[in-house]
């Protein structure tokens, strides 16, 4: 209904709910309580925040560090930097490190991608500061890059000391900083992503299973990390996909391993339930057409150049509302990629996105004659 719709636009306003549509929707309730210090639940693709408590918190997240330190290894991955086949020597430092550990032993040599299954299911400090030093040299280098990273990301709450998230003064993030990053991961690393579904691993005799508990009670969740100290308390950060949605939950501060699993599957089950993504337009796919005046082509078809997606409550797509604005006067050249109008999506008086519709192909100025023809019409708009 809604690409039909919207495809009829001519200049300026489509309607397509019914004003009785808060009638006709189901209530969402508010989410479940589950005892935590901070949580965020949104949408992977979107960004749409479904659920909240203290987002912005900044606190203490243990062994969630480990994602910064892991996408820094992915962008050394995909950058050329390293190999997976790499063998890095073992420092005294890496062997001494305290906390969890995958039992890498000092002066031997393991690989980049043992050491990052290592860091990833056994949450090992030894294979997180291991890979540190092999990428930067030292760990606190390491931990520059992590911060310039971060800043890249626009986590800016967020500040590393270290790459195992051992307590250090100063080593802080957020829930929204942690949900940024996930997204990250998820969307730019697809297949190193896969790794953080793996239920165990089996290094130097040793076999660990990964602490996110969520992997063998909850078929939809491959990922991501599970973080505990005194200080952080119990942390999840975990994502879930159904039917093509994906969801990140982060929760921070809980009391035990129980709480932590039980509120993020209970935050995960209500974001499912009671919320929806769906694709709007597809990239390339035109969307409408503007009269471009003094130009080769007497109009250009507008669309977007990524996917665009929209995450609404449950029963609320066929109840939404378009506004598409394009000025009245739009003249040559176009380039493909130009904006030229702007399409506003609106649920009753909320303003759910607003994006720009930018020309599909170029336009280029037209020839002498159809730059008067067109000048001598404009007279009369």
């Amino acid at each position: 209904m809604f690409h039909r719709l919207i495809l009829a636009l001519v200049c300026t306003i489509s309607l397509f709910a019914t004003t009785a549509y808060a009638a006709q929707l189901m209530p969402t309730p508010a989410p479940p309580i589950i005892g935590a210090k901070s949580y965020l639940v949104l949408d992977s693709q979107t960004g749409h925040e479904i659920a909240s408590l203290n987002p912005d918190a900044a606190l203490a997240p243990a062994s969630l560090t480990k994602l910064m330190t892991t996408y820094v290894v992915f962008m050394a991955l995909s950058q050329g930097q390293i190999q997976l086949e790499d063998q890095v020597t073992i420092s005294e430092k890496a062997w001494r490190t305290e906390g969890s550990r995958m039992f890498i032993e000092v002066g031997t040599r393991v690989s980049v991608q043992d050491l990052l299954f290592g860091m990833i299911v056994q949450s090992g400090n030894d294979a997180s500061v291991a890979l540190a030093e092999h990428i930067a040299g030292n760990e606190s280098v390491f931990a520059e890059m992590m911060n310039q990273y971060a800043a890249t990301l626009g986590m800016r709450a967020s500040h590393f000391m270290n790459a195992t998230g051992l307590p250090a003064e100063g080593h802080t993030t957020t829930a929204r900083d942690l949900a940024t990053l996930a997204r990250a991961l998820v969307q730019q690393f697809p297949d190193y992503y896969e790794w953080h579904a793996m239920k165990e691993f089996t290094f130097n005799g040793i076999k660990q299973d990964n602490r996110n508990r969520l992997l063998w009670r909850d078929a939809s969740v491959d990922g991501l990390k599970t973080g505990h100290t005194e200080e952080a308390g119990y942390c999840l950060v975990a994502s879930a996909k159904r039917d093509g949605m994906r969801i990140v939950s982060v929760v921070l501060g809980t009391s035990s391993d129980k709480a932590r699993s039980d509120g993020t599957q209970a935050l995960i089950n209500y974001g499912f339930r009671f919320f929806e993504t769906r694709l709007l337009f597809k990239a390339g796919e035109e969307v409408t057409t503007a009269r471009i005046w003094k130009s080769a082509n007497e109009s250009s078809r507008l669309g977007v150049l990524d996917d665009l997606y929209i995450t609404v409550r449950r029963g609320a797509y066929d109840q939404l509302e378009s506004t598409l604005d394009i000025p009245a006067i739009v003249e040559a050249p176009i380039a493909a990629g130009q904006p030229v109008a702007e399409l506003r999506i609106r649920l009753g008086e909320e303003e759910l996105l607003t994006t720009p519709l930018r020309a599909l192909d170029d336009n280029p100025t037209g020839s002498l004659w159809q730059r008067t023809r067109d000048s001598v019409s404009l007279w009369f708009e």
